[in-house]
């Protein structure tokens, strides 16, 4: 059975926020298309900086064996060694300046971030995971996939149904896996008055 670790919360949340991490434990099995449609879309009406949705996608399903290899060459060697089981991945951008205007935009990064968490909830949703990952090599993907001037890589994305522990390729992997979900308490970061002062309402 996959492993289901819901968060230990402080305070009652909605359940698919609950119950949203990120596996490196894969199933070998195609995500539907109306699937990764909502996905998307749940996605797109993301809030973002003037409207500006500077955000941008590559996609790439593993039935195109071609496309797909190519994009786990561009994944760390870490990530490349649990993500060939996943079934879709997918490569985030963000346009450094506003469309209109040519100023740079300090909220790009921060614009498809919120892009991502809608479609990591709309997942739970779906009986899907998402795992999202840093490590990209950021120069490699704008040469293969000629990205152009003016956006920057930011995280790939493995999308796909809750696989097995023994889908992981070592124990390595296997021990992340189970290990437990952890949060600095709200003390530690909601402030009131000044910066560094636990805000009253949460201390």
């Amino acid at each position: 059975m996959p492993i289901a670790k819901p968060a230990d919360t402080a305070h009652p949340i909605h359940p698919l926020l609950r119950e949203r991490w990120s596996p490196r434990a894969f199933a070998m099995k195609a995500v539907e298309r109306e699937k990764l449609l909502s996905l998307l879309e749940a996605g797109r009406w993301a809030a973002s900086c003037a409207n500006e949705q500077s955000w941008a996608f590559v996609v790439a399903t593993a039935d195109d064996h071609a496309g797909f290899a190519t994009m786990m060459g561009c994944l760390t060697a870490g990530n490349q060694v649990w993500c060939a089981h996943a079934p879709v991945l997918m490569l985030s951008f963000a346009r450094t300046h506003f469309a209109a205007r040519g100023v740079p935009n300090r909220h790009h990064m921060h614009d498809v971030g919120q892009f991502a968490a809608n479609m990591a909830i709309q997942a739970v949703a779906q009986g899907l995971v998402i795992h999202q990952m840093a490590g990209i090599v950021a120069d490699r993907i704008r040469e293969t996939y000629a990205v152009p001037d003016g956006y920057e890589p930011c995280t790939a994305i493995a999308i796909g149904y809750h696989g097995e522990l023994a889908d992981l390729p070592n124990d390595e992997q296997r021990a992340k896996e189970q290990a437990a979900r952890t949060r600095k308490p709200l003390g530690d970061f909601v402030f009131g008055g000044k910066f560094g002062d636990t805000s009253p309402l949460v201390g």
